[in-house]
């Protein structure tokens, strides 16, 4: 059976009429694949500008990083026509079908690289399609851009709020996120009140309307809340589960250093005041089960702790506010020092803390992305960049529609 090769690459590159494939030269020495792309004499091209039909005036050479055949770097080669509109457009370069403007790869290769790096460090994929990392990130950035900047967020009305490290020390980006639809909606350095204003001008010019945001969740700090009263001032405030329960445990891990300086039996005990009962091992339970009869005041802590717990099982707000007063005296009437501070902390939060009865939201979903979001900068051992790091968040956690081809 006879097979016509350039009918065959062309049907494989998803050419269209008038394009087809002129030639083709393979390196078995080299590994390397080019194919050079033309159309017929005499051809006319729809003017970018109006759409009609209009002459080539010339041609530019341009040459195309493709997807890989069968491990043999190819090359896409044309030139590019510009057209001479008769209908008073000027003269105008046309966009080919296979590669976006401006770009040196074709968009099936773009779509390749955007599906890797969810997996993958940017370097990893580099060094696999044997490209510069820098020309890689000039891609995601490329889409990440366009993506965002169709995204509708008319619908959003609950929101999580927290940041997370973008490297070593206190540098960080504040993400903010749809609860309801579990996507990222915009990542910005910092991790103060003007974070907030940054989202709630992308919230607008996303077509959302701040007054609409009906509950945000965050954290305890000064800056989120202050943030969001003032730039979401009808949202009710919900402090995080997890962020209130960080305050006690912190106590608790306070009171145990104070007491483990003088006490022999809280020597490499740490987690097992830290940690939830259930997820101790058997070994880890039967040492707690040994020191919960000793005469601690850590075990006075953590008894103190695991009752906090309880209140997010209480069946409405009348009841958590009942339960939450008793535990606040027992708290501030421990005489345990960090247990006291935290029990303050939380009363200076009443209000947010209680408001969990009424929209049920936490961070959860948030932390859950936030996790896939450290976990991708550990592969990577981190970014040059914020800008970088903010790139792949979104990549990560946004859902975005890139607009690109399937590979499949």
């Amino acid at each position: 059976m006879f097979f016509n090769n350039k009918l065959l690459f062309a049907a494989a590159l998803g050419l269209t009429p008038p394009w087809e494939v002129k030639d083709i030269k393979f390196s078995g020495v080299e590994h390397r694949l080019d194919i050079w792309v033309g159309y017929p004499s005499g051809t006319t091209f729809p003017c970018p500008v109006c759409g009609k039909a209009a002459p080539v005036y010339d041609t530019r050479k341009q040459t195309w990083r493709h997807l890989n055949f069968f491990q043999h770097e190819t090359y896409l080669h044309a030139g590019v026509p510009r057209v001479e509109c008769p209908h008073g457009c000027g003269v105008k370069t046309i966009n080919v079908p296979w590669a976006r403007a401006r770009s040196d790869f074709t968009l099936l290769f773009e779509a390749y690289i955007m599906l890797l790096v969810k997996e993958m460090p940017v370097n990893a994929v580099a060094k696999l399609v044997g490209e510069h990392d820098t020309r890689l990130w000039r891609i995601l950035k490329h889409y990440v851009k366009e993506a965002r900047a169709k995204a509708d967020y008319s619908s959003v009305r609950k929101i999580g709020i927290d940041e997370t490290s973008a490297k070593m020390g206190h540098d960080y980006i504040s993400l903010f996120v749809d609860l309801e639809r579990a996507k990222l909606l915009f990542a910005t350095e910092g991790k103060g009140k003007e974070t907030v204003s940054a989202f709630t001008n992308d919230l607008v010019q996303h077509g959302g309307k701040p007054e609409k945001i009906e509950s945000v969740c965050c954290d305890l700090s000064p800056s989120f809340v202050a943030g969001v009263k003032e730039h979401l001032a009808n949202a009710e405030l919900v402090f995080d589960r997890f962020h209130i329960m960080k305050i006690v445990n912190d106590a608790v891990d306070e009171v145990r250093r104070l007491e483990a300086k003088e006490n022999e039996l809280l020597k490499k005990t740490r987690y097992l005041w830290l940690k939830n009962p259930e997820k101790l091992t058997k070994k880890q339970q039967k040492k707690l089960e040994s020191l919960k009869y000793e005469n601690l005041d850590t075990v006075k802590a953590y008894n103190i702790k695991l009752s906090l717990r309880s209140f997010f099982e209480q069946p409405d707000r009348k009841a958590g506010e009942e339960f939450l007063k008793r535990w606040y005296f027992w708290a501030t009437h421990s005489r345990l020092v960090p247990i006291v501070k935290a029990a303050y902390t939380i009363k200076n939060h009443w209000e947010g803390i209680l408001s969990w009865f009424s929209s049920r939201i936490t961070n959860g979903l948030l932390e859950g992305l936030n996790s896939l979001i450290q976990a991708a900068k550990a592969r990577a051992r981190g970014y040059r960049n914020k800008e970088n790091f903010i790139t792949i968040s979104y990549i990560i956690a946004s859902d975005l529609d890139y607009n690109l081809p399937a590979l499949c």
